[in-house]
């Protein structure tokens, strides 16, 4: 428990330098007042805009303010905590001390709060990463025991070269290429569509209702590099366990050798594919970004680079720290799991 506070404290600490990254990185944004009144707003509105959103104030007193938005103890007016809608408790009189939800602002082309935008997005992206993972450790880890247990075989040799393959092949690039050959040529047959989310629209209802088959070619495409690489380290991992004094040992006492492989070697080669797991699922979560946006995907990825392309700076900027805390996060749960897979660490 000691350790797992430390790892915690630890991990908070990056918090306050992706926040000032996050105010340097999108200090070069042109000026949002033009992009929420429009070409036909007066001085006098923007004037009001600006004041309201502390652009008026010196870069420095506009970075404490927005650490204040974000940060979940804050500072805040009656007046700030009413228009802003903060939620949380808080103590004080006129000024107000409090614990609450981290403002993030409101997006500049819908005026909806970003983080009901996120929260929108967000499930759909933790949808696709994981039926993404679930496939890449399914297909991965039994490539990889199979391709060391027929070590120097055609399998294995397989194996090798598929793994590579998709280690080298980027993500957009395999993205664009699945799109083409199952969701169009094949289309007809298979019944995959290039773009859908994970709810459709019906045509004659206009209801919405859950299609599940949009699903299989991006968490398909997002998945094929993470089992490239598992399936590669399973392999490596494992030919090393299987040369150890107590497999042999394990041999001698004529164990089967699939009790020998899941039971006693598997197990012990599962550390570094759970670092390898658990990174990969954090950067599937918040790098899904071009697989999203090909497909059609609604999550946080197409919200983002959407975001991005309109120039929306509360909307990118509040992506980028739900990515960062989704890091932290999966690196937490990733130590874990390895005291609970591995006795070896808790001693």
């Amino acid at each position: 428990m000691k350790n797992l506070i430390k790892k915690i404290v630890i991990s908070l600490l990056v918090l306050p330098g992706v926040v000032a990254l996050v105010f340097v990185m999108f200090q070069g944004f042109q000026d949002p007042t033009k992009m929420m009144v429009g070409q036909t707003g007066d001085q006098k509105t923007i004037n009001n805009i600006r004041k309201a959103l502390h652009l008026d104030a010196p870069k420095w007193q506009q970075f404490l303010y927005y650490c204040n938005d974000v940060s979940p103890i804050a500072y805040h007016s009656v007046t700030e905590i009413e228009q802003k809608q903060l939620k949380g408790f808080f103590w004080g009189g006129e000024h107000k001390i409090g614990l609450k939800v981290p403002y993030l602002g409101s997006s500049y082309q819908t005026k909806k709060p970003t983080t009901s935008v996120l929260a929108e997005a967000l499930p759909a992206t933790l949808i696709l990463a994981l039926t993404a993972m679930l496939f890449a450790c399914f297909v991965g880890i039994s490539l990889g025991v199979i391709a060391a247990i027929k070590k120097n075989t055609w399998v294995d040799r397989f194996a090798i070269i598929t793994s590579i393959a998709g280690i080298s092949a980027p993500s957009f690039f395999i993205a664009i290429l699945i799109a083409y050959v199952f969701g169009f040529l094949l289309q007809p047959y298979l019944g995959l569509h290039i773009t859908g989310s994970l709810y459709a629209l019906d045509e004659v209802t206009g209801e919405q209702y859950l299609s599940l088959k949009n699903l299989i070619l991006p968490a398909i495409t997002l998945g094929i590099r993470p089992m490239a690489v598992i399936a590669q380290l399973t392999r490596s991992t494992l030919l090393e366990v299987l040369q150890q004094d107590y497999i042999r040992t394990a041999y001698a006492k004529g164990l089967p050798t699939r009790t020998i492989i899941f039971r006693h070697a598997l197990k012990n080669t599962l550390n570094p594919v759970i670092t390898a797991i658990t990174g990969w699922f954090a950067e599937l979560l918040a790098g899904a970004f071009f697989v999203e946006y090909i497909f059609g995907w609604k999550g946080l990825g197409k919200v983002t680079v959407t975001a991005l392309e309109k120039l929306d700076y509360p909307l990118v900027s509040g992506a980028v720290l739900c990515s960062a805390v989704i890091f932290i996060a999966i690196n937490i749960l990733a130590d874990v799991l390895y005291t609970l897979i591995d006795p070896r660490v808790r001693l």
